[in-house]
Parts: structure tokens; sequence; C-alpha cells
């Protein structure tokens, strides 16, 4: 049975401006740009510049310039519009019609750089067989698919008929290109190629070189589990000679198309949001300026709502009374926002300075303390949510680097006095103590677990291999050296 009822219900609703502010909050600097760039072409009552004040004016000036700037506007034009006002690059005044034409950057592909070679060497059939090939390469490099299978597809995409000795035939072609190493179809395969084109082209390290060509076709497994008395007592070879065979392997490239990729990429730069300084043993703190546009609301808008506000309602009126409010409105808003955000921004950095002081003097990573984002946000009495998304994206400039706000923050250890400290201290220590081990021996998880505890650091074996791993440094076995 249907029934109608009146309940009341009390509900908590962010209204439209506080989720536009809490969207610009975790932009960054080069968003911010680009979204103010937006706001202005959107919104004709927001210009760039410093607001002016009354004493800036010359009083007959600011009558004739208001005069003019009357003349040539006309509310009409945005009420009778068939479309809203428009937001593409150019403002109201650019004609539609016109034809624009962006610059885009980009780079060249790997696989097109070895299309432009291949074309060099080859013709018709053979030409068809690389291409495909190139085609299959991975972004590594490698060719993963099957001589078998470009067998089906050479006969489906261009109906050639090639048997698979002929695409080998035509696979060795494409491995003799620049960079060497590619089109391998596994690491091995990559190596070896490597290093027999510096074989052929080299006059020196020759012995090095046959040594290391033997020792990835001959004992590949064993080498890449660093078994190196094995590979010692199966090819009768010197601890001398394997370490000289060891050091031109470890010259080879093993993603042989990265290269081209690289240089294909565009450079990224990181913007700081804030750049702090130290003078005097002061350290001081400030936004970067493009952090900080100068905006102000259009005079011209100003002096108009207040000319037909006081004008007689007409419909009209109303319509130009109702459009300028809104413009208005939004313009005082977003300028208000803009400011917000700038103050939320040097209260939670300052905060994180506080908390972290001794580290911003001296750069040393063992000084960070423990932080969360919950430390920050009771200390400026601010919410998590939004001290998240002040730190996310965003970058400070110190005398010591550049660095994410992101990494400032780390979970507390207890140490066996009772005293929290980082976690990012404990992987700092751990860093350095694999980085100046013996490589000929290098230290187990478990003995790298006793030596923190001797200094101090009850960690358990599970939590140092956790550690060690977001270090990026493999199992002792794998760190081994001759």
């Amino acid at each position: 049975m249907l029934r109608q009822s009146l309940q009341q219900k009390l509900q908590q609703k962010l209204s439209p401006q506080q989720i536009q502010l809490m969207k610009l909050l975790q932009v960054p600097t080069l968003e911010l740009e680009q979204r103010i760039k937006d706001e202005i072409e959107d919104n004709p009552a927001l210009e760039e510049g410093r607001e002016k004040l009354e004493d800036d004016y010359e009083q007959d000036d600011y009558g004739d310039d208001l005069s003019d700037s009357r003349d040539d506007f006309d509310i009409d034009d945005y009420l009778d519009s068939d479309s809203s006002y428009k937001t593409y690059s150019g403002g109201s005044g650019t004609s539609e019609d016109d034809d624009y034409q962006v610059p885009l950057s980009g780079g060249e592909t790997f696989q097109e750089n070895l299309l432009k070679q291949v074309a060099l060497r080859l013709r018709d059939k053979k030409l068809t067989i690389a291409e495909n090939i190139i085609g299959n390469l991975d972004d590594s490099g490698y060719l993963r698919r099957e001589l078998i299978n470009m067998c089906d597809d050479l006969a489906f995409k261009f109906n050639i008929m090639a048997e698979e000795e002929e695409i080998e035939e035509v696979l060795l072609e494409v491995q003799q290109l620049e960079p060497p190493g590619i089109a391998a179809r596994d690491l091995q395969e990559c190596l070896l190629l490597q290093l027999e084109r510096k074989l052929m082209t080299s006059d020196e390290d020759r012995e090095e070189l046959e040594d290391a060509i033997e020792v990835i076709e001959k004992q590949f497994d064993e080498f890449t589990k660093k078994h190196y008395s094995k590979i010692i007592d199966r090819l009768e070879m010197s601890e001398e000679r394997l370490k000289g065979a060891i050091e031109e392997i470890t010259k080879l490239n093993p993603k042989p198309a990265g290269a081209i990729k690289e240089s294909a990429a565009p450079v990224q730069h990181i913007i700081p949001d804030f750049i702090l300084t130290e003078e005097d043993g002061e350290l001081n703190l400030t936004l970067n300026a493009r952090n900080a546009p100068e905006l102000r609301i259009s005079n011209t808008y100003a002096d108009m709502f207040d000319t037909y506000d006081k004008s007689k309602k007409t419909k009209e009126d109303k319509k130009a009374v109702l459009f300028i409010k809104q413009k208005l409105d939004a313009a005082r808003w977003f300028i208000d926002a803009i400011k917000q955000r700038q103050n939320t921004m040097m209260v939670t950095m300052s905060a994180i300075i506080e908390i972290q002081e001794e580290y911003f003097r001296t750069g040393d990573e063992t000084k960070l303390k423990p932080m969360i984002l919950k430390d920050v946000a009771d200390k400026v009495g601010l919410d998590i949510s939004t001290i998240s998304r002040v730190t996310n994206t965003k970058y400070v400039q110190s005398p010591y680097g550049t660095f994410l706000l992101k990494s400032f923050f780390s979970e507390s250890l207890s140490t066996q006095d009772g005293e929290d400290v980082s976690t990012r201290e404990v992987k700092k220590i751990l860093e350095n103590i694999i980085n100046e081990e013996n490589k000929k021996k290098p230290l187990t998880d478990a003995k790298l677990a006793e030596m923190l505890k001797d200094k101090g650091y009850n960690i358990a074996r599970r939590t140092v291999a956790k550690y060690r791993e977001q270090l990026d440094f493999p199992v002792a076995r794998l760190r081994k050296e001759l």
C-alpha cells in the first residue's frame, strides 16, 4: 500500500563554490595558470592586473575612459546571442571561421626510426616482411611474436606467402639496424647481438668481449643468478677474466628501444609551488609568484551594473542586471577562492617546515621526523582531506633540491629507547649500510636486521625486506660482485 508522509531530514552538502575551491587546492602551478586563463575567457567581468584605488585615477580621464568603454560595449551582444559567451581561444571577438593551427611537440618513435633505416636496405617482399616485424616489436624493442604466427599475418594482411625460414632471414637484416640489440627475441639474444656488434667494430678489449660472448652464450642462466663460481669451473676461466667479461656485459642496454624513446621524449620541467631559502639562519618561505596572480573586477562591468540597477526596470533591463550580476559574483568568488588557496597553501607548508625544521636546515634525511597528514591537520586546524589536496602533486624548492611534499610524510617507528623515529630515517640508514657493504659478500636481510637492531632499530626481517625492495635493492645473491 502506497503512503505519503512528511519527514524532516538534516543534510550537509557542499556548495558549488566549495567544490570548486577543493578542486583549485589540488591543482599544481601549471594547471592553475591554465585554469585562470579559462576563467578570464569565460567571464568578461574578470580581468588580470592589480586592483586600482581611487587615488590611482585622474577624475577627468576616468570619466572619459568609462564613457568610451560603454560606447564600445553593448550588453545586447551577449543577451541576444544564440550561444553563450564563447570560451574558445580568442574570446568573443574572434571569428570561428579563422583557421588556427596549434603547434604540437612530438618526437619520432623508435618504430618510425627503424622503418626509415630498413627502407634504405630492403625492397618489395622483404621490405613488407621487415615492416611487419618492426610493427610487432614491443616498447623495449623485443620481438615477442612467434615467426610461425607471422607467416599467417603476412598471408591474411598482405597476401604474401612466406616461409618461417624466409622471415628469419629478414629478421637477421632487421637486427643489423641501429641501435644494436633491436628485434631480439629474448634478453640473451639481445645481449649477444650487442656484444657481436662491438666485437666487429672495436679493436680494443677483444679478449673481454670474446669472454663475455662465451658467458652469455653458454652460461646465461648461471650469469643471471650470479653463480660465478660455477661459471669459473665450467668455462675454466680465471676470476679476473670473468670480472672483465662482466664489466663488458654491464655496459650493454637490456632495452635497446629505450635509447630512441628517451631522445624523442620531451623534457618535463618541475615548477615548484613553494620556494624555501635560508638567510642569516632564518628559513624564509615564499609562494611561487605564478600561484599568486593579480586579478580584479572589471570597472566597466561594475559601473554598468550600477547604471542598469538604478534605471527603470524594463524587461530588457532586468535581463541585463541579472547577466551582469552573475558575472560579477562569479568574478568576486574566483578572486576570493584564489586568495584562500594561497593562504591555505602557505599555512600548510609553514606547518610542515615547523615540524621538519631540523631537516630543512641540514638536508639530512635521517633528521626527518615521523609525520602524517593528521599531524599537519591538527596543527593548522584544517581537515585531513584538505591537507591531502594541498600536498598532492605540489613541490617545494629548497637549498638541498626540489622535493614533492608527499615525500616528507612517513610513519613512525619506535626504537629500543622508546623514541619515535621516521621510517624514512630507517630507510636512509639501511641504504647506507647496503651501499657500504662488501659486494663480494653482500649482507642478507637477516644480517641487515641484526645491524639495524645494533643501532637501536628493532625491525623484523620481513620489514627489512620490504624497505629494501622499496629502495630498489635486490636480494643479497643478486647484489654479489666479483
